[in-house]
């Protein structure tokens, strides 16, 4: 559940203060662009994701009820606009898109070659599994949330989410099994 200044934030938002609404933008700009880059691995199309999740937020404000948290709640909006531009970029193009690191797995101390290619690997592979279990590894394993806040990000139960998270998890443990073989 939200703190109580951001609580405080939220209410002088709802009643027309775009200094709190700036604040909470603030906030929550870099996850929820992270998130939206985790999902289109487009640095414009992320900016431009997370820009129409704040948008649309502002304007559902008034109707937001607080039964989550304002983060939880934008991030869902921030998941739903990533899955709707990758349906449409899979509609538009038939090709995968290509491999840049995801921000939240890079280390800026680890410029080793051996570190790029594991991650690239991880990444590939990440982008192999269907829509609904990498959303929910990247939210729970990539991103740190809690199996309560992806389900409320995603729109489905806890069970839902774990069952994900598994299959998730199973088919990433096979797709990398090479690279135990080849760690130093």
């Amino acid at each position: 559940m939200a703190d109580a200044d951001e609580v405080h934030l939220i209410q002088e938002a709802k009643q027309g203060s775009p200094g709190a609404y700036r604040v909470l933008m603030e906030r929550h700009m870099r996850q929820a662009y992270n998130l939206a880059y985790s999902f289109v691995n487009d640095h414009a199309s992320a900016e431009d994701i997370a820009q129409e999740a704040f948008v649309r937020a502002y304007r559902g404000l008034p109707n937001f009820r607080g039964d989550a948290g304002f983060g939880t709640w934008l991030y869902r909006i921030v998941t739903n606009l990533s899955l709707n531009r990758v349906k449409q970029r899979a509609a538009l193009q038939e090709h995968e898109a290509p491999m840049d690191a995801f921000p939240a797995l890079q280390s800026g101390a680890e410029d080793d070659t051996h570190r790029a290619d594991v991650r690239a690997h991880i990444e590939r592979a990440l982008h192999e599994l269907p829509t609904l279990q990498r959303a929910v590894v990247i939210l729970r394993h990539v991103d740190g949330l809690s199996t309560r806040q992806v389900s409320r990000i995603l729109g489905c139960s806890e069970g839902t989410v774990k069952t994900h998270l598994f299959r998730g998890l199973k088919k990433l443990r096979v797709k990398l099994e090479f690279l135990k073989s080849e760690t130093p």
